[in-house]
């Protein structure tokens, strides 16, 4: 078996290397997105709509749509409830505009092959997409040049850049996911590592399920995050790091072979005993449903914050049997993971004005960003809309005395107690971690 991992390690890393060598995504004289030196149509519009405000790009989008009917995909629904939103705000500049659409949301991460098989059209049927998953987004859509770019001046301007310096994909929002447990009994998790402890089996959305489950324990590797883990054990009292010791000892061959730095062991290990460990669930939904129960006791899982959101009060079931684990007083490491909706034009988009338009008022707007902004859990990448949203919709205190599960501390508290996404370290890290994390799920499942 070590012989086996040693082999699929070199090749693994041997792949990484010629990926990193040769793609075009890493030449910075690349257009945005990949592609060619020579402009496409849809790169000249691209080019031409960040330098416009919002009011400007409507303007342009009024003139290609009005009649029209507007494609999206994306991997969240909410794109369907700002779509009409976007069209009220176009007929508040032309009363007369109009234009019909159609939001799709593929499942089991098929957006990637829907928009692939789109991009082979000379004009295709979707103007944009908002989706997730910086890995494969890097990989499989930007360095093939399929998904384009566009940086609103409005965005960059609120986020004190330039569309020029900005360097980067253009993220709608971070939503996060943390662990949250039951609190009917006597149970208390005070430390990340209490979440691989012996006996503990999370409720958690399967990795294959959804990469950015996958992507989150890539980031863990990274030495910052890795980091955070080597000071939680050192928190821990010696009975409970007996416990890990020989779990995390017996790793450390392995973080040096992964091109791991010093606390890489501590990361390996919590990875090892998570993916060893959690109880594989289809969905946030149906975990929140379960940890909200009075008969959940000592159960925790690892979701989506803004699932709260819909759980009906009743004798059996309440949002009081929920702890956010990071709220508590004195609780120690990462209280859950970060990730990004981003927001691209597609290379072959039959509307790339209204596109650029659309995604402006999204980034850019208040009213734009409500369809996510108005739940907890999700956070607009623009500090304007960001302060704006809080205005609207009072997230810190929308739980009041009754619910503090519901009272929202916000992305500054949040983003020093998440480990949030990078795209680019993902990518880096799939061939070699991602390698070592596949063995673990092959023989788990054994």
């Amino acid at each position: 078996m070590k012989k086996f991992f040693a082999i699929l390690l070199t090749l693994a890393l041997t792949v990484s290397c010629l990926s990193a060598c040769s793609s075009p995504g890493n030449k910075e004289t690349t257009p945005s997105g990949g592609g060619s030196a020579a402009q496409s149509e849809v790169e000249k519009i691209i080019a031409q709509a960040q330098t416009m405000t919002l009011e400007e790009l409507a303007k342009k989008a009024i003139e290609e749509s009005n009649g029209k009917t507007f494609y999206g995909v994306g991997n969240s629904s909410r794109g369907k409830s700002a779509l009409p939103l976007f069209i009220d705000y176009l007929k508040t500049i032309d009363s007369n505009y109009n234009m019909e659409f159609e939001w799709q949301q593929p499942k089991n991460n098929k957006i990637f092959d829907q928009l692939t098989a789109d991009s082979l059209k000379s004009t295709g049927t979707f103007a944009m997409t908002l989706i997730q998953d910086g890995n494969q987004i890097e990989s499989k859509m930007v360095q093939t040049g399929i998904l384009k770019t566009f940086i609103p001046k409005d965005w960059a301007s609120a986020n004190n850049t330039t569309v020029e310096a900005y360097k980067g994909y253009l993220p709608l929002q971070t939503l996060n996911k943390i662990f949250e447990f039951n609190n009917t009994g006597s149970k208390t998790y005070s430390n990340v590592w209490d979440f691989v402890a012996e006996g503990e089996h999370g409720l958690y959305m399967d990795i294959d399920s959804e990469i950015v489950g996958k992507n989150f324990l890539y980031m863990l590797t990274k030495p910052e995050y890795a980091k955070g883990l080597k000071d939680a054990y050192d928190a821990l009292d010696a009975s409970k790091k007996s416990y890990f010791d020989p779990v995390i000892n017996g790793l450390e061959k392995d973080a040096t072979e992964l091109g791991l730095d010093a606390n890489g062991k501590y990361a390996l290990a919590w990875i090892k005993l998570w993916v060893e460990s959690y109880n594989a669930q289809p969905d946030d939904g149906p975990i929140c449903n379960t940890l909200v129960q009075k008969s959940a006791t000592d159960q925790f899982g690892l979701l989506v914050y803004s699932k709260l959101r819909s759980v009906e009060e009743s004798d059996q079931v309440s949002k009081k049997n929920v702890t956010v684990a990071a709220y508590q007083d004195g609780y120690t490491g990462f209280g859950g993971y970060g990730y990004c909706h981003y927001l691209f034009v597609t290379k072959n988009s039959p509307l790339p004005w209204t596109a650029c338009a659309f995604i402006a008022y999204m980034t850019c707007t208040v009213d734009g960003f409500s369809a996510w902004g108005k739940d907890i859990g999700g956070y607009s990448s623009n500090p304007t809309v960001a302060k704006g949203t809080e205005e609207k919709f009072n997230h810190s205190t929308s739980g009041g005395t009754d619910f503090p599960v519901l009272n929202d501390k916000g992305f500054d508290w949040w983003k020093g107690k998440l480990v949030i996404e990078d795209p680019a370290y993902c990518a880096s890290v799939a061939f070699t971690v991602g390698s070592w994390i596949e063995m673990l799920t092959k023989y788990t499942a054994q």
